[in-house]
């Protein structure tokens, strides 16, 4: 009976040996785990948590910016949360005081300002907690400011609307102060209208809201009211996506489709209102918003690593105008298609970088 006993147990042992041998290893990609998760997990840069202070989260561009930071987060093993502001300055303050208390490993800001801003950008930099800032005029030593390129945005849209008016014309400008990045191409504006004499301002608002392209078109409306004829507007230049989205409903829903609109920046959205043919508005200049969010979050994950990055960053814009898209529509992830430069830059990568993303 013994013997029975021990030749049973000696069987079982063996079963339970092969079975145990059969079963998936994290360490050989079964599925409890492969090799470059695990990699991954060990390597210091990854599970990091990551703040994103906004100002406003408004629109369709936004959101694409967001989807951008979240994307290339993610893919470096990290988890990101997003501190809303409604473009309440102080409590864009309090939301960064937060993350810092919170022990973020890294935040990442999107506008505001200096004044609201530099004593928890400090407040970060005592905590070892680094920054990196897009679009928000923050000159504190060891952070990293990204900028749109905003002068040459202005620009190549400025000059484009000279150049299709003959530079010649009544314009309308829709511009706000107060944002770093409006301030940068209020200066091109500027100089363009001191550069171009035969084009005349006849009229100038806007203004930052929750409800921005709403509010922009019922001051649009009345500002086409105010000049009912024919000639007395000729083209609207727009400093934002936001507003070239109201003054171009108001001008289509009023028929007056000889006033072109010229913009600045772009989204899924904004890119269906310039491939409308009965949309006034034409031409925009802009960096993909996708791309914004993920080279924020680039330079962030080489300061997370400890390298010295540039204290100032800009990203190269294009223009993009209705007679460069074909008929069907596209999206914003379709666009470097039929658009050189748009999309898919490397700009922030670096080899360990790449080698994160991969799992290596």
């Amino acid at each position: 009976m013994k013997k029975r006993l021990v030749s049973l147990f000696l069987i079982v042992v063996v079963l339970v040996g092969i079975l145990a041998a059969c079963q998936p290893s994290a360490e050989t990609g079964g599925e409890s785990g492969s090799v470059d998760a695990k990699v991954k997990k060990d390597n210091p840069l990854a599970n990091k948590k990551i703040a994103l202070i906004m100002q406003l989260n408004l629109g369709t561009f936004s959101a694409q910016y967001i989807a951008g930071v979240k994307e290339q987060v993610e893919k470096f093993g990290g988890k990101v949360t997003v501190f809303t502001s409604d473009g309440d300055l102080a409590k864009m303050a309090s939301n960064l005081d937060a993350a810092v208390n919170q022990g973020f490993d890294g935040i990442l800001i999107d506008h505001g300002t200096s004044e609201a801003l530099s004593e928890g950008v400090k407040k970060a930099a005592s905590s070892k907690i680094p920054v990196v800032v897009f679009d928000a005029d923050i000159q504190e030593d060891g952070v990293t400011v990204l900028e749109q390129g905003d002068q040459q945005m202005a620009e190549k849209t400025l000059n484009a609307l000279s150049d299709d008016i003959g530079g010649k014309g009544k314009i309308v400008k829709i511009w706000v102060a107060g944002f770093a990045p409006m301030e940068r191409r209020q200066a091109a504006y500027k100089q363009f209208m001191q550069d171009h004499p035969g084009i005349e301002e006849v009229a100038a608002f806007g203004s930052a809201t929750q409800n921005t392209a709403l509010d922009t078109q019922s001051q649009m409306e009345a500002i086409l009211k105010q000049y009912p004829n024919k000639g007395d507007i000729t083209a609207v230049w727009a400093a934002w996506d936001e507003f070239a989205k109201g003054a171009a409903r108001a001008i289509q829903e009023a028929g007056r489709n000889e006033i072109k609109v010229y913009g600045i920046d772009m989204s899924d959205e904004d890119l269906q209102l310039i491939q409308d043919k009965n949309s006034p508005w034409i031409a925009s200049a802009a960096v993909d918003p996708k791309d914004i969010g993920r080279i924020q979050v680039r330079y962030l994950y080489q300061k997370l690593q400890g390298d010295q990055t540039d204290a100032k960053v800009v990203l190269n814009p294009v223009f993009v105008k209705r007679d460069q898209l074909p008929e069907q529509s596209v999206t914003t992830d379709q666009l470097s298609q039929y658009v050189d430069g748009w999309g898919a830059s490397d700009q922030g990568y670096t080899d360990y970088l790449k080698d994160l993303e991969s799992g290596k």
